[in-house]
């Protein structure tokens, strides 16, 4: 029987076809010399895209194994395997090792989607699309000031005038008081997540995330030896006493929350639950890690309050970015917390980068005390909407009967339950032939059976296209 790649494994494909190859040529079944199936020879055999062999041979000549010419195919080389070789490192073997883990398989398989497809419609990417970035906003910005000449090492806990102006941005907008000395700049909620679980935790350490969980699709917690605890969450968001229960049974030291518009399932923490998880942290003396990206999203209404707001015990390490509201290229993040903490975790963060580029921060501080900040988040807002709004009137459309959800009311994601039993990656597959990505639901943590579809970063033009797109390949599964 020929061999195959495994497209349930968690290696990729190109991985293990190149693995494979370099396995033959090793046991002389293709000498030094001989010629290789051509690429779409090859990508027939084994049933992937000749891409997906591209890949394979490209891996194998960074390795010195075999060489390529144009208008030659591509041969096993001959000076690799001569009687003194001079051998290439198995880079792919290193990149088996270390102790940070990859991304899950599902996502390197839709990033890997993308790349090769340029033209499929992405509503799986976690970001706003490029018409609904202040791109304008922040180019009249920079003509309009001049930013420092000074281009050396800044502050390891970041820029101080984005930190004071984050204290009137917190102040205004998120009902938070607090100083610049209790603000660390990072790159993002995930550098945050980051610092916190290498600095503040240790290998064995229980912690608490929410079920379904975008934090459950971040490798970093298994990475940094943590063990993962789970709080179902209901229409409410996180059941408090769920909380004292793992605490007793399994001594968890940190809670990790988004209660607002949580990612994925877009649902609300509700007022009466929050106090009593304060309660229950401020009794038990845990801390709580409340990731907010999504608040001012929020769809004509007022943002829910952050738990930081009502934190008066000090229990909350409140984590908030720019990537959802503004632009994920800036790379801005924050992280407000105990003074103790910043400078620890700044730190640390020196140690990794010496900080952040000074300019975007720079940038970040002039735009939120700017004239053009309160318009941009209510365009943002009303544009968020009309998207969510035909994402739902597609599905309402193709999939009447095969499909349930609750319409968010603010973030970037419509979390969905399916009524058939379909294969996440059959699914994900079929939907990529049809011209559109999705995340299945149990890169979250969730039970199969659940999707979860990103209105914000595919063009509203391209949304109905992309929903039939998988309306088409889930009823080719089922059929």
């Amino acid at each position: 029987m020929m061999w195959k790649p495994d497209r349930q494994g968690k290696k990729p494909l190109y991985e293990q076809i190149a693995d494979h190859l370099e396995q033959q040529i090793s046991y002389g079944e293709f000498p030094p010399g001989s010629l290789l199936p051509s690429e779409r020879k090859l990508a027939e055999q084994l049933g992937v895209n000749r891409s997906t062999v591209i890949l394979a041979f490209a891996e194998l000549r960074s390795m010195g194994i075999v060489e390529s010419r144009t208008g030659s195919g591509t041969r096993v080389s001959r000076t690799k395997w001569e009687a003194m070789p001079k051998h290439t490192p198995n880079w792919s073997r290193y990149c088996e090792g270390g102790s940070f883990l990859p991304n899950l398989p599902f996502l390197r398989k839709i990033r890997e989607a993308l790349a090769q497809q340029p033209s499929l419609i992405d509503m799986a990417s976690g970001e706003l699309s490029p018409d609904l970035a202040p791109t304008d906003e922040i180019a009249a910005l920079m003509s309009e000031h001049r930013y420092t000449s000074y281009l050396g090492y800044d502050n390891p806990q970041g820029y101080v005038p984005l930190r004071e102006a984050l204290v009137g941005y917190l102040d205004a907008y998120r009902k938070i008081q607090t100083t610049g000395s209790s603000i660390l700049i990072t790159s993002g909620s995930q550098q945050s997540l980051y610092l916190i679980t290498q600095c503040l935790l240790s290998p064995g350490d229980a912690v608490a995330i929410e079920d379904p969980s975008y934090c459950y699709s971040l490798p970093m917690f298994q990475s940094a030896g943590l063990r993962l605890f789970r709080l179902p969450v209901d229409q409410d968001g996180v059941r408090p006493e769920d909380i004292r229960i793992l605490y007793k049974k399994h001594r968890i030291k940190m809670v990790f929350v988004n209660p607002n518009f949580q990612n994925p399932t877009g649902t609300v923490l509700s007022m009466e639950r929050r106090r009593q998880l304060l309660h229950i942290a401020s009794e038990l003396g845990l801390p709580i890690v409340e990731d907010d990206p999504f608040s001012l999203t929020a769809y004509g209404e007022e943002a829910p309050v952050p738990l930081k707001s009502m934190d008066t015990n000090g229990s909350v390490l409140y984590i908030g970015s720019f990537s959802k509201i503004a632009a994920s290229g800036l790379r801005i993040g924050w992280m407000v917390a105990p003074h103790s903490i910043v400078e620890r975790l700044a730190d640390a963060r020196q140690q990794m980068d010496f900080g952040l580029s000074v300019i975007p921060q720079q940038v970040a501080a002039q735009f939120i005390q700017s004239s053009y900040f309160q318009p941009h988040l209510e365009r943002l807002q009303l544009q968020l909407q009309f998207k969510r709004d035909l994402a739902i009137a597609s599905l309402r459309k193709e999939l009447p009967d095969s499909i349930s959800f609750t319409a968010p009311q603010g973030g970037l994601h419509l979390w969905c339950q399916l009524r058939h039993d379909v294969p996440d990656g059959k699914l994900l597959e079929e939907a990529v032939r049809k011209g559109v990505v999705f995340v299945p639901g149990s890169v979250y943590g969730s039970d199969a059976g659940f999707v979860r579809f990103t209105y914000a970063r595919a063009k509203a033009e391209d949304i109905e296209t992309g929903i039939s797109g998988f309306a088409q390949a889930l009823r080719e599964l089922l059929s």
